[in-house]
């Protein structure tokens, strides 16, 4: 794995540090007194927290620029958010470049090994992890044996973090995300008519709106413009319906101000949202997620305990091209898919009564059928459910034509959650 993939693969989202600036800080690095940019020589960067630890192979004419190179790094880097640099040098023994035939004592058409015939370890402030090959391509003579490990510089072995691994939430029972991997085709509207149908049949339940770009909860909810109390440095949630209910939205002050966070800042307004509320017992909590497979998403599969996931599309292809990468996605991070809602699968003129497939048909049941996950239900193009849900009184609540089957759906999701085995108590 390269040094940037390295890089890529140990940020986490919810630092505050700007990983975009930090790779141009690397990559356009040039060493004092020659072209020889940084970026051919680093061979491992690891991140905790704000410290950036970095492993660079220099040369023995390189020696006294150490400093500098450190020094002019950690100015650098300080404006991207990075508040310590550690810097690992790995120092060959031959020189470099140029002067390297002058040091082979005229051996001409001498080769020699990539990997040097000795290494001289110079740490500066603190210990880092071993060398890896910065191209990807690891010769049999670049293999570190482990005797030639040093024992007082273990490597730093961070894996991501798990879903099976992550704690559960002490007063919820259960966290369901509904995801699209696509905007625009319901997902919202099926998070809250889903959510009331559930509390409809017996079940406490909240709902989270993690959609920090383009939250829609409140509106659908009719409680847009309320901010929620603060108790003991923890938000209270509003109810809205019975339901506990929080959002973005509800904290922005208004419908026009926009959230013009970079992932990071988003991704930590979020776990704020979850952690930092003081939700009642509830049996379900109902999280309305953004489109795509970004931050966020990885956010959530790594650090909240997640029962199962409600993929929302319509029948046309370019939303099942969306919501495949989402089910991918999830599947990728060990987290259940419960089923699929074929969202705006026929319209009925309300004039004629023709009915006629806008969205084209039968693309729930391709995500079914290749994927071997139930296909929940199908809604209607309804303009009740639009209107409905703009007013704030979603279906379930103004009891229109598609109450019912937001009912149904529901009604198997809470058979799928009733079924499923409770966790044991394990010793080890």
């Amino acid at each position: 794995m390269s040094w940037l993939s390295s890089l890529k693969s140990v940020f986490s989202p919810s630092q505050e540090v700007k990983e975009d600036e930090i790779q141009t800080v690397l990559e356009g690095y040039l060493l004092p007194d020659s072209n020889n940019a940084l970026k051919d020589r680093i061979s491992q960067v690891n991140v905790e927290g704000r410290v950036l630890q970095i492993t660079i192979n220099t040369y023995p004419d390189e020696a006294d620029q150490l400093q500098k190179i450190h020094d002019d790094l950690a100015d650098a880097l300080e404006k991207c958010g990075i508040q310590e640099l550690n810097m690992h040098v790995i120092q060959q023994k031959h020189v470099h470049g140029e002067n390297r035939a002058t040091h082979d004592h005229g051996k001409a058409g001498h080769s020699c090994s990539s990997k040097p015939q000795a290494e001289t370890i110079v740490h500066q402030t603190v210990k880092l992890p071993p060398v890896v090959d910065a191209s990807g391509q690891t010769t049999q003579a670049e293999i570190k044996k482990p005797q030639d490990e040093d024992p007082n510089n273990p490597p730093i072995q961070k894996p991501a973090p798990q879903q099976r691994d992550v704690p559960k939430h002490p007063r919820i029972q259960n966290v369901i995300l509904v995801s699209s991997g696509k905007g625009g085709v319901g997902k919202s509207t099926t998070t809250v008519n889903l959510a009331l149908a559930l509390q409809k049949l017996g079940l406490k339940v909240g709902v989270l709106d993690a959609d920090i770009y383009g939250p829609s909860i409140p509106t659908m909810l009719g409680n847009a413009g309320r901010t929620p109390m603060i108790e003991a440095e923890n938000f209270v949630p509003i109810d809205a319906y019975g339901m506990a209910v929080l959002s973005i939205g509800h904290l922005t002050g208004d419908n026009n101000t926009p959230v013009a966070w970079r992932g990071p800042k988003a991704t930590g307004a979020l776990m704020q949202l979850f952690n930092q509320t003081l939700w009642p017992d509830l049996d379900v909590l109902m999280i309305d997620m953004p489109p795509g497979t970004g931050d966020i998403q990885l956010t959530l599969a790594q650090r909240i305990p997640v029962t199962g996931a409600v993929i929302v599309t319509t029948p046309q292809n370019v939303a099942l091209m969306d919501a495949i990468k989402g089910i991918e996605l999830f599947n990728k991070v060990q987290i259940p898919v419960m089923g699929v809602v074929e969202n705006m699968s026929t319209h009925i003129c309300s004039n004629c009564g023709h009915e006629e497939q806008v969205f084209g048909t039968g693309g729930g049941d391709k995500l079914s059928e290749q994927y071997q996950i139930p296909l929940l239900g199908r809604l209607p193009l309804n303009v009740q459910i639009r209107e409905n849900a703009d007013a704030g009184k979603p279906s379930v609540i103004a009891g229109d034509d598609a109450a019912e089957s937001y009912i149904a759906i529901a009604q198997k999701i809470a058979d799928q959650l009733s079924k499923a085995e409770k966790p044991q108590n394990r010793i080890f």
